[in-house]
């Protein structure tokens, strides 16, 4: 199947020196690539169930988001052990280190990546309640 996308031109640069680099034969197998990680790290984190520990990672824009992240940090506060933040200029990297119920994190996942001011959300489940060996997602 054919499709279209539209890309930043320095991100599409910087995606055709990556996966020329590491030797794929064209754009498209990359990208076919890049979306079976993406589907498969979906799966993993949806398939987590019971109680899970996990730590997640995201950087955002301070000044956009500030507000709205700590009310939904007050609203997971019984999942979110601790949290680690820096500042770098406007962005910001936070670590929130959590447990609960898989359900409940995935929730605090999706939340945060609704956010456009959120860049990134990448998920390192550290003990799963389902038979899957622990996992990351991206």
């Amino acid at each position: 199947m054919r499709t279209s996308l539209n890309v930043p031109e320095e991100t599409l640069a910087e995606f055709d020196r990556t996966w020329q680099a590491e030797g794929l034969e064209s754009r498209s197998r990359a990208l076919r690539e890049a979306i079976q990680e993406y589907v498969e790290s979906h799966h993993r984190l949806e398939q987590a169930s019971g109680p899970v520990a996990a730590a997640v990672v995201f950087d955002y824009e301070h000044d956009e988001i500030i507000e709205a992240l700590h009310d939904l940090q007050h609203e997971f506060q019984a999942e979110i052990d601790t949290t680690s933040h820096v500042h770098h200029g406007e962005w910001c990297l936070e670590t929130v280190f959590c447990h609960g119920d898989a359900a409940r994190i995935r929730k605090l996942v999706y939340r945060l990546k609704d956010f456009d001011a959120v860049h990134r959300v990448s998920v390192t489940l550290l003990r799963a309640g389902s038979p899957t060996a622990p996992s990351s997602e991206e």
